[in-house]
């Protein structure tokens, strides 16, 4: 999938935050157009010995709810560690692994934040605007914002506020497990991804496309040698 929108990525941390502002005037939560079946959930993990970082992506087919394609890259990770910035630490990989996809996938899924970020412009966002497609943030922590604990059963949320806005849903895909924070990237509304989110949760807390796109990257980074 080739990227819609480019811009630099050697800024730095003050450039990052300014084009954070910038790209999300540019988010757009709107109904899907299309009926969901090919989710492409990623996952991306570095490499302490050589500083770098491989992404991956897995694509799942949610009514046969089997894998249909994976790939991965290897790139040097050339951006440092800020909190909020990790898009511009991790998207690089991302989205070129992305280009190698053959399936056009109907929707894309962060393991990260969407709208839930201070800037309204986490990882799920960016990836979404670049490639101009249906994206949503599937993050297993919080990053900003308030919220009530939810009930304690499947499919049990609650709203996520930030500076008096709702950025995002706390989801409990399980029965007493604990929740995910799911937002809005690009092209779809929240109510949408809260449902993929649930859709998507078979027997474990984490969706399927982001669980098998974590074992993948796991996997890749073993095979490679990568440590």
């Amino acid at each position: 999938m080739a990227r819609i929108v480019r811009h630099r990525w050697d800024l730095t941390p003050t450039e990052a935050v300014a084009l954070q502002r910038e790209l999300a005037s540019r988010v757009r939560i709107a109904p899907l157009t299309n009926p969901v079946r090919l989710v492409a959930g990623s996952d991306a993990s570095y490499s302490r010995a050589d500083e770098s970082i491989i992404a991956g992506w897995v694509v799942w087919d949610i009514d046969r709810r089997e894998v249909v394609e994976s790939v991965h890259v290897v790139r040097k990770c050339e951006f440092p560690y800020v909190p909020g910035l990790l898009s511009f630490r991790e998207a690089p990989a991302i989205l070129e692994a992305a280009e190698f996809l053959k399936c056009r996938p109907d929707i894309y899924m962060i393991d990260g934040q969407g709208l839930a970020h201070p800037r309204r412009m986490g990882l799920a966002c960016h990836v979404g605007v670049l490639l101009d497609r249906p994206a949503l943030g599937c993050a297993k922590s919080r990053l900003c914002g308030e919220f009530v604990e939810p009930a304690r059963k499947r499919g049990s949320s609650r709203m996520l506020r930030h500076q008096g806005e709702v950025v995002g849903r706390v989801v409990r895909t399980r029965d007493g497990v604990n929740p995910l924070f799911v937002s809005v990237g690009h092209r779809i509304t929240l109510t949408e991804a809260e449902r993929l989110v649930l859709r998507c949760c078979t027997k474990y807390r984490l969706p399927e496309p982001t669980r098998l796109a974590h074992q993948y990257v796991t996997n890749c980074k073993r095979n490679l040698g990568i440590y």
